[in-house]
């Protein structure tokens, strides 16, 4: 149960979170959540990111970077850009706008937009997993056919089970960072189309994080890094305690599975980040240029963070039952 002064905050928000609060919390009628969802690209943040976007399709006039930036000082600059077009189309989609609110933006990027790796065509991905699973996810939202893409993932998967960003040069072990991001692009996949096809690899991802139970070394029992404990949004590209609490409760959803138990240490830590009042902090900030803030501020208290570990918590309990 959710405490009522939770609850009214919770709902007291923009429609991008309020309308899954009304789903995946308080289980109203589907007409109520889906009202609150058709509002999205009509006021509030998801209308605001949808102002952005440029006439050709592309946000910030780039795939992945926006257009102008200065690679040569990519070091010398905290974080990296997060306004160009593949992290506006994944922000948009996990706030769950329809897709026909975004017209033919997926014909305009087939047009327009190639990676800034080796100028490849935008909808066949490139080579970091990380990207690939983002675009994935959003082809498969905004109606492409993307299996060819959905095929590349079992052929990249490491021996070990995961994936790594940096198999191109060479790396034979997998990354927590690269596999969360692979694991959950092939669950949004997979719900979008109904492609069963990468179940079985995406399982085996899974396994890899469990077998770590999401935090340590499988070598030696050490934490892998302090990053596993972070209870953080908008989520960006590292693995964090959230966003694998996130995935893997929503996995077990989806597979109609039993939790795996190996999970519990990080669901430990999200449900130990609740504070006497019933609601979540905001736990770090990913530095980078963005259009607006998305959350507030480290320290204070997130009503994103709060959603996001109520569900997962209410998931680990349908999922254990």
């Amino acid at each position: 149960m959710i405490d009522e002064t939770v609850r009214d905050w919770l709902l007291d928000s923009d429609p991008t979170l309020r309308w899954q609060v009304e789903r995946d919390l308080l289980d109203e009628p589907a007409e109520v959540w889906r009202a609150t969802r058709a509002r999205i690209p009509l006021e509030g943040d998801g209308a605001r990111l949808l102002s952005y976007q440029d006439p050709d399709g592309q946000w910030a006039g780039g795939a992945f970077f926006p257009d102008g930036f200065d690679f040569a000082t990519q070091d010398e600059i905290p974080g990296q850009p997060y306004t160009a077009t593949t992290w506006t189309l994944t922000t948009l989609r996990e706030w769950g706008m329809d897709a026909a609110a975004l017209g033919d933006t997926a014909d305009r990027l087939a047009v327009s937009t190639r990676w800034e790796y080796d100028d490849l065509p935008y909808w066949d991905g490139e080579v970091d997993v990380c990207i690939n699973a983002m675009t994935l996810a959003n082809g498969a939202w905004l109606g492409r056919d993307m299996s060819p893409l959905a095929a590349w993932f079992a052929a990249h998967q490491l021996p070990d089970g995961g994936w790594n960003c940096e198999w191109v040069d060479g790396s034979v072990r997998s990354s927590f960072h690269s596999t969360i991001n692979a694991v959950r692009g092939l669950l949004a996949y997979e719900e979008l189309t109904g492609d069963s096809s990468v179940a079985a690899p995406r399982r085996r991802g899974e396994e890899y994080l469990l077998a770590r139970r999401l935090r340590t070394r499988l070598s030696t029992g050490e934490q892998v890094g302090p990053w596993t404990d972070l209870l953080v949004y908008p989520y960006r590209a590292p693995f964090s305690a959230l966003k694998a609490a996130d995935h893997v409760t929503a996995a077990a959803v989806h597979d109609g599975i039993l939790l795996d138990p190996r999970a519990a240490d990080t669901l430990e830590i999200v449900r130990a980040g609740c504070q006497s009042d019933g609601r979540w902090l905001q736990g770090f900030h990913f530095p980078g240029e963005v259009w607006f803030p998305l959350d507030v501020e480290v320290g204070e208290p997130s009503r994103w963070v709060t959603f996001l570990a109520l569900r997962a918590l209410s998931r680990a309990g349908a999922a254990s039952a």
